[in-house]
């Protein structure tokens, strides 16, 4: 366990700006700054990061918190492998309570394994003739930490011999446990292929089979470490070039990453044999760039081309698709030098919505009318879940491709338009009274002697969780980070309650006189407001009772 006084010296190191800096372009926005946040899908900067509050809110999906949050929700960590993270970033070293050190994680067991499998590789000749004939270079090698895994009893061999329990090795994802009991490793006669976070920290491993095991690649399976639907192959090498060029080439394995890079394209990831999901988008879209899917040309590669462009195209994310044909793909091109033929292909890709109508239309059989109406349906359903402007844009291609008149098609987008809310004066003076407390809470007191959380009429759940002192609560948080609502002083903020008090008694005598009540309780009711209305209008504050 982290020593409670060590994580609060290390948070008084901690400035939110700087640690969510490492992850996120950040721009000036008056005393705050903003960034696309990256735990939804964001199409502009919703992120305000506070300096000198030393906290993030998303306005938009609400997500927020401490710089300390932020790493655990970026990396998806733990709050005590969040706070080693940042102990390493920021070079602190933390204390234990009663010395106690972490297991698996201090031992470093995959960065460990990863020594041993790449130690292998140098003494295997099979593995590293098959990479010459990939055309693989040794620098390539090297970068990308490819090693070789042996039999399993090797594999595990090591592990006993370096102290490691079967236990964490399982954890982690390295071994498993067969029918009969025993432990065996997961990978077994494979060249391997490390996955790391964009932080650079390890996480798995790939393999590639080169002995005839029935499945030719294999990932880790999911730990709490892995989860591959949030990981791209390559990311952390690629992140750079990808916010130095503002474009990110997206392929489908380990072997067109690699081979990508050597011939130059450092902006290359790859998803881990898994279709392109919306898990995938927060990575992707960290630096708003250009997205080119560079996807294989079989059937396959052609379906998880479309499936991913029809949703960077929902989120309204730029870019195209490279498809690969005759038996071709990424890594094929750079071993047959083919790299002045691939800055072509990258530089003119197909954009993601003309693609996606030229695949949708390719389906159906254009002589035949009846299918002809079926593909401007289901085209036409497609464009209708893009921005209107873009939708226009692209009728004309839709019925050039159905040889149809442009006013067939009709993409008039359905999705209704928020309205644009307007604050009230009530609205602002309880935001106000609210950002004041949460800043200067000695004056709670003072608001409850005169206001009952009740008399609230927007922002009743706020106050109460302030009362309830959760802090940590979005609505609060979006309330403290909002520079455009204003705190006040001792006596503005007492002057303040006296026209918000005054509006709520002059509404409830009307309610309360057009009311149904006994008389008697009627008649006690509206004497008390008719005081205090008095008094208020003399400039007192009054004291809050239930009537």
């Amino acid at each position: 366990m982290i020593d409670k006084n060590s994580i609060e010296n290390l948070k008084n190191r901690l400035d939110v700006v700087e640690v969510v800096g490492n992850f996120l372009e950040l721009k000036k926005n008056g005393a705050n700054y903003k960034s696309i946040c990256p735990f939804h899908s964001d199409t502009k900067p919703s992120l305000v990061i506070s300096p000198s509050k030393q906290i993030y809110h998303c306005f938009a999906c609400g997500a927020g918190g401490d710089a300390i949050n932020f790493v655990m929700e970026y990396e998806k960590l733990t709050y005590p492998e969040a706070i080693e993270k940042l102990a390493s970033m920021y070079n602190f070293s933390l204390t234990y309570a009663n010395h106690e050190y972490k297991n698996s994680d201090d031992k470093k067991l995959l960065e460990n394994l990863n020594l041993y499998y790449k130690k292998n590789l140098d003494n295997n000749t099979i593995a590293l003739q098959y990479l010459k004939e990939r055309g693989i270079s040794e620098a390539s090698i090297e970068k990308f930490e490819i090693g070789y895994a042996p039999h399993s009893e090797a594999t595990l061999q090591f592990l006993r011999s370096h102290g490691y329990m079967m236990s964490d090795a399982m954890e982690v994802g390295v071994a498993g446990e067969g029918e009969n009991g025993r432990a065996y490793a997961r990978f077994i006669e494979r060249i391997t292929f490390p996955i790391r976070l964009a932080s650079a920290k390890i996480v798995g491993f790939g393999g590639r089979t080169i002995s005839g095991h029935q499945a030719k690649y294999v990932n880790s399976p999911q730990t709490k470490l892995f989860n591959k639907s949030y990981l791209l192959y390559g990311y952390h090498l690629a992140k750079e070039a990808i916010a130095q060029e503002r474009t990110i080439i997206i392929t489908e394995g380990y072997l067109d990453v690699i081979m990508l890079h050597q011939a130059g394209f450092n902006n290359a990831v790859a998803t881990l044999g898994t279709a392109l999901t919306k898990d995938h988008i927060p990575l992707i879209a960290r630096f708003e760039p250009q997205v080119i899917l560079a996807y294989d040309g079989d059937e396959a590669g052609i379906h998880a081309a479309f499936k991913a462009a029809v949703l960077l195209s929902n989120l309204k994310i730029s870019g195209g698709v490279v498809i690969f044909g005759k038996g071709m793909d990424p890594a094929d091109m750079v071993a047959n030098k083919q790299i002045d033929a691939l800055h072509k292909l990258f530089r003119t890709p197909q954009a993601f919505v003309e693609f996606c109508i030229e695949h949708i239309v390719k389906k159906y059989d254009l002589s035949d009318s009846v299918l002809i109406q079926k593909a401007l349906e289901e085209a036409t359903n497609y464009l209708k879940t893009l921005p209107e402007v873009v939708a226009q844009k692209y009728q004309g291609v839709l019925a050039a491709k159905l040889n149809i008149h442009e006013n067939l098609v009709q993409v008039a987008n359905a999705k209704s338009k928020p309205l644009h809310v307007r604050r009230t004066f009530e609205d602002i003076l309880e935001l106000t009274i609210i950002k004041t407390l949460l800043l200067k809470p000695s004056l709670v007191d003072t608001l409850l002697d005169s206001i009952d959380a009740a008399m609230f009429q927007t922002h009743t759940q706020a106050l109460h969780c302030l009362l309830q002192n959760d802090k940590e609560n979005p609505l609060l948080r979006k309330i403290l980070i909002d520079d455009d609502i204003k705190t006040f002083n001792e006596t503005d903020f007492i002057n303040a309650m006296k026209p918000f008090l005054l509006n709520f008694y002059q509404n409830e005598y009307k309610r309360i006189k057009n009311s149904q009540m006994d008389y008697e309780h009627k008649i006690f009711a509206i004497k008390k407001i008719r005081e205090k209305i008095f008094l208020l209008e003399k400039g007192r504050l009054v004291a809050y009772e239930h009537l």
